[in-house]
């Protein structure tokens, strides 16, 4: 089975503008996402981006990056018109890697790509414990719900996937915005209508949820810190840089 792992990539976030070429340990974030990724050892890897700066800096490094159009809705269908344009018709998985997640575990990476494998999943994801009681009711931690309790050798489905939790807290895992589609869920996916309810709670995964595609969650050794603000980005530059 064959996987190729893409990381979209954009300059223009909301709270951070620019910030995949942004440096730790003289590298840009964007590239330390690309050799984390081809650490993994599980596939080809590739950038999906709409600007040539990002596309520059990761070829530059030695990386591969390809160009896609501006304007895509979500980073899925921007993941989806890079594999179109990548042209392998061999690939069974894609695995989609957030490219401001430079902490991302290497080893977490290749256990979701193991189970997918294993169980011929159509989709699936990663979480990890939460460690903060004030992640129950914070937003802008999303929470996902399995229908089992997690553990390293299980990989059961997500019932949901909430920004809030108010009351029982049972088998509710922090989410990790990892995802890896079978070739056809990835391409049946991004030809769905965004519903209300991933609209209203601005979560693409709950469109799945919501037209019957299943996505089983494996659990993740590490919650890799995304880079959303200038203080998380001085933060985890602190961190790496310091572990080197």
């Amino acid at each position: 089975m064959k996987t190729l792992i893409i990381i979209p990539s954009r300059m223009s976030a909301t709270r951070l503008p620019g910030k995949p070429l942004l440096k730790i340990n003289n590298l840009s974030i964007i590239s330390t996402v690309f050799k984390k990724a081809t650490e993994a050892n599980i596939g080809d890897v590739i950038v999906a981006t709409e600007d040539k700066e990002i596309l520059d800096d990761v070829k530059n490094n030695g990386g591969n990056a390809i160009l896609t159009d501006k304007g895509h809705k979500t980073g899925t269908d921007r993941i989806f018109q890079a594999l179109k344009k990548h042209g392998d018709d061999k690939i069974d998985f894609i695995m989609n890697i957030q490219g401001d997640e430079p902490m991302i575990n290497i080893e977490d990476i290749k256990n979701l790509n193991k189970k997918m494998i294993e169980q011929e999943a159509n989709m699936g994801t990663l979480a990890s414990e939460v460690n903060q009681d004030s992640y129950y009711d914070n937003p802008n931690v999303v929470k996902v719900k399995t229908s089992e309790l997690l553990d390293f050798q299980n990989f059961p489905m997500a019932i949901n996937f909430q920004r809030k939790i108010s009351m029982i807290k049972k088998n509710i895992y922090h989410h990790i915005g990892v995802y890896c589609y079978s070739k056809d869920i990835l391409e049946k996916f991004v030809n769905l209508e965004q519903t209300d309810n991933e609209k209203k709670n601005k979560l693409e995964q709950l469109r799945a949820l919501d037209n019957e595609i299943n996505i089983n969650v494996a659990l993740a050794k590490f919650s890799p810190i995304g880079v959303d603000t200038m203080e998380d980005y001085l933060a985890i530059k602190k961190i790496m840089e310091y572990k080197n």
